[in-house]
């Protein structure tokens, strides 16, 4: 029988990482509890060989605890999570990452921004962002943690360098342009993160919890983060769920390689614009983690949101009718085919930018929601790609990128003069 009076189930999945679980595990056990009812902490482990069970061990006697390993059999954190969630009692999920700190109020803070939200009328679930401190994958030393240093308790570490910018959650500018916010933007699911999130858990299960497909780092997050957006979910920062990464050895180049995989096949399983986008950024070549507040996926989104706008009066069918004269049996790709196909077209993979165009049925085919940047189709899988001036108003900021794309399905591209 589960716990009575468990309200919320802190899951941490863990890789053998001992020493820095056992940090996560003092800081919860040194925890204000909830007025009503307590909370219960789940250990996901994904097959760790060092010292993690005797850890677990060490604080069964201060904590409601829970144990879950699995074989190791490759990075499967998004499995260990989800098998974590099973074994849950409580009706609010917190996940947390090994060597996560969590401040003494973080579990009342979790359960507080749900309680709020369910007392507002807006008929919503919620999904809690918590405040990340020193979360600086680049970093190989952060204030509070040099050689030799005593290592004070998370609150007094923030009470002494949380001003410093350095030290502030990485996402910090974001949330700050939003003030903190998120229901104030188009795209909250791009800051929601695995490090330190809440959840309702019936929400959790109801849009089919952690993808398991994602084996390597990254990515499995914001994906969560982009299904329960589609599902309704509201986005909040909690500031007062803060938290404490502890620095830890990290294989960036490794990480940045995988994150980038991981969001190609989040764009090929959600394709449409803003995951082209999202992937866009981090298919560029970069050496190190990277959040640029020049370059934002909101910005970004909405200017292709405007483009779509603007195309809606600008009709591509005369250059689609130029497809008639093709070979019989000739494979096509059009990207911005809009919403008048010519009958008498050969049979297409259609793609448009414009959401009230997508989906639509026409003899060449289904519309498909696309801009053009990355596309579900596989190498030089059509014979000919038409782009269309429908295209043109993004065509300065991403025509590079959907000609190369058009180059990588097709043998033979075709766009109009005011498309380069």
């Amino acid at each position: 029988m589960p716990p009575r009076g468990v309200r919320v189930s802190v899951i941490i999945p863990t890789y053998n990482r001992a020493e820095l679980l056992r940090a996560s595990l003092t800081a919860l056990a040194a925890q204000h509890p909830p007025d009503e009812g307590g909370f219960e902490v789940i250990i996901a482990d994904d097959g760790s060989a060092d010292e993690t069970r005797s850890v677990v061990q060490d604080f069964r006697s201060r904590l409601t605890l829970h144990y879950q390993f699995q074989e190791d059999r490759g990075f499967r954190a998004a499995a260990a999570r989800n098998a974590g969630a099973r074994l849950a009692s409580g009706q609010v999920l917190v996940f947390l990452d090994s060597g996560i700190r969590p401040g003494p109020r973080f579990v009342r803070a979790h359960l507080a921004a749900h309680a709020a939200h369910a007392a507002a009328p807006t008929g919503q679930t919620l999904a809690v962002v918590g405040y990340t401190y020193g979360y600086r994958p680049d970093a190989d030393q952060l204030p509070g943690f040099g050689a030799g240093e005593p290592s004070p308790t998370p609150e007094e570490t923030v009470r002494r360098y949380g001003h410093l910018p350095g030290f502030q959650d990485v996402r910090h500018l974001a949330f700050e342009r939003f003030d903190f916010d998120l229901g104030a933007t188009l795209v909250p699911w791009q800051w929601f993160w695995s490090l330190n999130c809440s959840m309702q858990a019936a929400n959790f299960w109801a849009v089919g919890g952690f993808d398991e497909d994602f084996r390597s780092w990254g990515g499995e997050d914001t994906d969560l983060g982009y299904r329960l957006h589609r599902s309704g979910t509201a986005f909040t920062v909690s500031k007062d769920a803060w938290a404490l990464d502890t620095p830890h050895e990290r294989s960036v180049g490794d990480d940045l390689t995988s994150g980038a995989d991981n969001v190609l096949m989040m764009a090929r399983k959600h394709p449409e614009p803003v995951t082209e986008l999202l992937w866009a950024w981090f298919a560029k070549p970069s050496g190190h983690f990277e959040i640029s507040h020049d370059w934002n996926l909101e910005d970004e989104y909405l200017l292709v949101l405007r483009a779509a706008e603007e195309a809606r009066g600008r009709d591509a069918a005369p250059e689609l009718a130029a497809l008639r004269s093709l070979p019989a049996g000739t494979r096509v790709a059009v990207f911005g085919c809009g919403s008048s196909v010519p009958e008498g077209l050969p049979r297409a993979e259609l793609f448009d930018f414009d959401e009230t165009v997508a989906g639509s049925r026409h003899p060449g085919g289904v519309v498909r929601h696309g801009l053009g940047i990355r596309t579900p189709l596989a190498d030089q899988s059509v014979d000919h790609v038409l782009i269309t001036s429908r295209l043109s108003g993004v065509w300065d900021r991403w025509g590079a990128w959907i000609l190369g794309e058009a180059h990588r399905i097709g043998r033979q591209v075709h766009a109009p003069p005011a498309n380069g």
